[in-house]
């Protein structure tokens, strides 16, 4: 399994924009909710300058995207 990057909330919110999710809406507590067409998840993305290995990890599972497909959308 490749090693996740650290990096913030706005990088993985445009990554995930590439896939193909968008921004539904900004919660008052600093987070970005994001959807996609055709699903029912929800992701919600913190505005945090470094995000946990572990949530990014769980972002990733959520919108069932392989973890090599998430990193390739980084560059």
């Amino acid at each position: 399994m490749a090693k996740l990057p650290v990096i913030s909330g706005k990088q993985a919110v445009k990554a995930f924009q590439k896939a193909g999710w968008y921004v539904d809406r900004r919660a008052r507590s600093r987070h970005i909710i994001m959807k996609k067409n055709g699903m029912k998840t929800t992701l919600s993305i913190p505005e945090h300058k470094e995000l946990d290995r572990g949530l990014l990890r769980a972002l990733i599972r959520d919108a069932y995207m392989p973890v090599n497909e998430f990193i390739d959308l980084l560059r």
